[in-house]
């Protein structure tokens, strides 16, 4: 099997961002973005995803989070569209439905080739600790705009933002790791009628 792993560096006037991906991994991750509730959640997505993640991003956290979670988001988005190749033998699609107490979230990904995103998060709180909750949506549009993947994000019940937001970051974990999941039953071909995804 061909190694699913990637490294992608983004520097701008705003952020220094550096992404390690292994898609095949175990879940470890080293996370330094300065947004300690970000890691929390970054740490979910390698946990829960099966994939190792080493993300160091340096960002003007002086002026808010937002470029920093933004940007983070387009970073991986491109190294897991990098690490994924040419989609073949994938399952393509992934979902997972995933509680914590109260809260219940549901994600479904497409890896479609075409970059979607339908977030439905009412968010009970503006801030989870430092980090702006309305930050979750920026980090799902860079990384979708990026990796090319139709993402669909519901939270479906929940009254604690930490909690919320949680189910959001391990559903997504979870659905990514079925659709980047090898299927031994479409070895070498591409999941997708038109030949390409």
């Amino acid at each position: 099997m061909t190694t699913r792993t990637a490294e992608i560096t983004r520097h701008t006037a705003e952020t220094q961002i550096t992404v390690r991906v292994d898609l095949d991994g175990t879940g470890k991750a080293t996370l330094a973005t300065g947004i300690g509730f970000f890691d929390h959640m970054l740490d979910q997505i390698a946990r829960h995803g099966l994939i190792d993640l080493d993300i160091q991003a340096r960002g003007d956290l002086h002026i808010d989070g937002h470029h920093t979670v933004e940007d983070v988001g387009i970073t991986l988005g491109q190294a897991v569209y990098q690490a994924v190749g040419d989609k073949k033998g994938i399952r393509r699609y992934g979902h997972a439905y995933v509680p914590l107490d109260e809260a219940l979230s549901r994600v479904v990904i497409d890896f479609s080739g075409r970059p979607g995103l339908v977030m439905n998060v009412p968010f009970k709180s503006g801030m989870i600790g430092t980090f702006d909750t309305q930050l979750a949506h920026e980090f799902f549009q860079g990384f979708c705009n990026h990796a090319f993947v139709t993402l669909h994000i519901d939270n479906l019940r929940g009254e604690n933002a930490h909690h919320q937001c949680e189910t959001v970051f391990k559903a997504f974990a979870r659905a990514l790791r079925s659709a980047l999941e090898l299927d031994p039953r479409s070895a070498g071909t591409i999941p997708s009628t038109k030949g390409s995804l």
